[in-house]
């Protein structure tokens, strides 16, 4: 793994150390919130509706946090995060000793807040990277970036579990708005980071909708999108685990437990030895593969029969899209200008959160009407088929190597070293 910009002089060993802290409360939020909200409601539905409320306020960040990240310092819009993250903690510990117990109103506040305004600091993180390691190290940033996302998907959740379990969902949330202040502190000591002309001219829809522009229009970026969005949609099935390993596999939990695991376990091997991708002659083809890969094995997924095939199957779906983020992260940020970085960063957010929920929902529905091993197949093989057609209908991707970054420049590199 390309460790070379953790050695960069800048900021950017900063910035990871803030992300690895804001994982650690995100993952122990993700455990605590729906066991604390069950405890009180006995509900599915209000575990569940906090989880919306959470999403909606992520979706309405994108909107808002792009603009913004286009607009002021984004140094100051990554140390709100880590503020709201703070204080939004701090509601939860104090809201489990209120009299009379824990109440409904503050948790359902806190997940609005949250989502909201850490989602525009994680759109300020993604757009500070490019000047923090320039735009030959942005593969390795992206394999920095996705292998902490993947270990925090395994490891924070169960360290989380084993906090409530030890000292209960109180002491947890106030040990993480002690880590949350480690974060505000690291902030402090980030560059300060304008955007190069302060958003571009326009202003209102125009400024808001620069990045969805930019990326519709962006014979580059505009592919990476859709593969994206088409990974997203159709390539994600773990919300048919379940039933998978009960109704083909004829297995248990503990074989449903690892066939969840697997999918981060293949990523974090593909994050862990993605020192080549900053080298790839044509990265597009690369996506394009990887992308491919994901629906080839969600496709295999529903073709198997065993335990073993299945694990198999979900190890190389999480190869696939380590690999595809990674390459897709770094082509899209060398590709935007700076004055668009946070706005594009959005569109990112915005096209993953919707393709993930619009993609549960349509797997839902298609293992409703053909079963969950059908299911798989078939949107695994669509999800192919849009693979080929994106391939051979944007040239602007497929030439890649030619083109480089941006049309005429950098010498037909895609990944141009930091001086340039």
């Amino acid at each position: 793994m390309d460790l070379s910009p953790l050695r960069t002089p800048g900021g950017f060993r900063v910035l990871f150390a803030v992300r690895l802290v804001s994982l650690l409360g995100g993952g122990y939020r993700m455990v605590a919130l729906p066991l604390q909200v069950y405890a009180l409601t006995g509900s599915s539905v209000l575990v569940a509706s906090v989880s919306v409320v959470n999403g909606l306020s992520s979706f309405t960040g994108t909107l808002v946090g792009g603009p913004l990240a286009d607009r002021v310092d984004r140094r100051r819009l990554v140390l709100a995060g880590a503020v709201a993250e703070a204080v939004v903690v701090s509601l939860f510990a104090a809201n489990t000793v209120l009299p009379g117990g824990a109440r409904l109103e503050p948790i359902y506040l806190g997940a609005a807040v949250s989502g909201c305004v850490g989602t525009t600091g994680l759109i300020a993180q993604q757009s500070m990277v490019p000047a923090l390691v320039g735009a030959a190290r942005l593969p390795a940033a992206g394999a920095l970036f996705a292998l902490t996302a993947q270990v925090g998907a395994v490891a924070t959740p169960a360290l989380g579990g084993l906090v409530v379990a030890a000292f209960g969902v109180g002491a947890g949330f106030a040990g993480t708005a002690v880590i949350a202040l480690v974060a505000i502190a690291a902030s402090l000591f980030l560059p300060r980071a304008r955007p190069d002309r302060g958003g571009g001219p326009g202003g209102g829809i125009g400024r808001a909708l620069g990045g969805a522009l930019f990326a519709v229009r962006d014979p580059v970026v505009r592919p990476l999108m859709v593969l994206g969005f088409s990974q997203a949609l159709l390539a994600m099935p773990l919300v048919l685990i379940p039933e998978f390993t009960d109704t083909v596999l004829g297995a248990g939990p503990r074989e449903a437990g690892l066939l969840y695991a697997a999918p981060a376990a293949g990523a974090i091997a593909a994050s862990l030895t993605s020192g080549w991708t900053g080298r790839v002659p044509r990265p597009g083809a690369v996506v394009c593969a990887a992308v491919g890969l994901c629906g080839a094995a969600a496709a295999c997924l529903g073709l198997s029969r065993s335990v073993p095939l299945a694990l198999t199957a979900l190890l190389l779906l999480g190869c696939g899209q380590a690999l595809e983020e990674i390459l897709r992260y770094a082509l899209v940020q060398s590709r935007t200008p700076d004055e668009l970085r946070g706005r594009v960063s959005g569109v990112w957010l915005a096209q993953a959160t919707v393709g993930g929920s619009l993609g549960v929902s349509l797997m839902g529905a298609l293992a409703g009407l053909l079963g969950p091993a059908a299911a798989l197949v078939a949107a695994g093989s669509v999800c192919t088929a849009v693979v080929a057609a994106t391939a051979v209908a944007e040239p602007g991707l497929r030439g890649l190597r030619e083109d480089g970054g941006r049309p005429g420049e950098h010498d037909g590199k895609p990944f141009p070293d930091s001086s340039e």
